[in-house]
């Protein structure tokens, strides 16, 4: 199989936020510094490229009806579905390998289902169901807990807190992704909100009350005492930007107003972690 081609099925750009936010957990639970946070951010890649290489094994015939996935290695026919669900699975190996001995029992199991939860059961349920969505949130959220089980051995209060924002951040950017390509979703076959609900009504509303829901999100780490006044102005402002973007997309549907709220998704979630990194008491 090229490199080229193999990074491709493993996704490095989601690897990478997934990389990133793995360590903010690590570090916003007090870890401390030296070998496993390395640990953690290499396990953690590692898996997030199974994940993206099995969904791909899984939907090539879906992501070959759709423009925007078509040439992706398994949907365009350079790699065969058998081969991409055997790096998913080499992928998954080695990195769950490397989180059970350098992290911990805990973070690996947390990995595991993770997997399990994104590559066998958002993915073939996308074609059944929209609820799948929140199946694809969960699972998109649980970097920060890792990275906190990894520090600390078990999840608190605070660890949940991580995975809130991250969770819920997760609402609008998918369901904005989604209306913009309802049409390929639905040439697809996915049953995403948009395909099932083409009038937008249930769409909009899910992205006005998820806009909303993110910024008291954002503040519960102030009052959790995880950081001071410092971040909590910052995560105001960055939530209620997100929060009017959401509203005027919801309110609309515009192309315009909707690509706009994914975009803006997209800075979202650095902006608020590096500004919990930065504004930690």
């Amino acid at each position: 199989m090229p490199l080229k081609d193999a990074l491709t099925l493993a996704k490095p750009r989601i690897a990478l936020l997934v990389m990133l936010t793995a360590a903010l957990g690590y570090s916003v639970a007090g870890g401390a510094p030296g070998a496993t946070i390395w640990w953690v951010v290499l396990g953690t890649g590692l898996c997030s490229g199974a994940c993206g290489a099995l969904n791909q094994a899984l939907e090539g015939a879906q992501d070959a009806k759709m423009a925007r996935t078509s040439r992706r290695p398994v949907a365009s026919g350079r790699v065969s579905a058998a081969s991409a669900g055997v790096l998913g699975a080499a992928l998954s190996a080695a990195g769950l390998a490397i989180l059970w001995a350098g992290c911990g029992p805990l973070a690996c199991g947390l990995t595991a289902a993770t997997i399990v939860g994104y590559a066998f059961l958002y993915t073939p349920l996308k074609r059944v169901t929209p609820q799948t969505t929140w199946i694809g949130a969960a699972a998109g959220a649980t970097p920060p807990l890792i990275g906190w089980a990894a520090a600390r051995g078990h999840l608190s209060v605070q660890a949940w807190a991580l995975f809130g924002i991250q969770f819920l951040w997760q609402i609008p950017h998918f369901l904005s992704l989604f209306w913009i390509y309802r049409e390929d979703y639905g040439r697809a076959g996915f049953r995403v909100m948009p395909v099932v609900d083409p009038a937008g009504g249930l769409t909009a509303a899910q992205i006005a009350m998820h806009s909303f829901t993110v910024l008291p999100a954002a503040l519960l780490p102030v009052f959790l005492g995880m950081a001071g006044k410092g971040y909590g102005f910052a995560a105001l402002a960055i939530s209620a930007g997100y929060l009017v973007l959401g509203l005027k997309a919801s309110w609309s549907l515009k192309a315009v107003d909707t690509r706009r709220l994914f975009l803006a998704s997209l800075a979202y979630l650095p902006l608020i972690f590096v500004s919990l990194l930065i504004g930690g008491v």
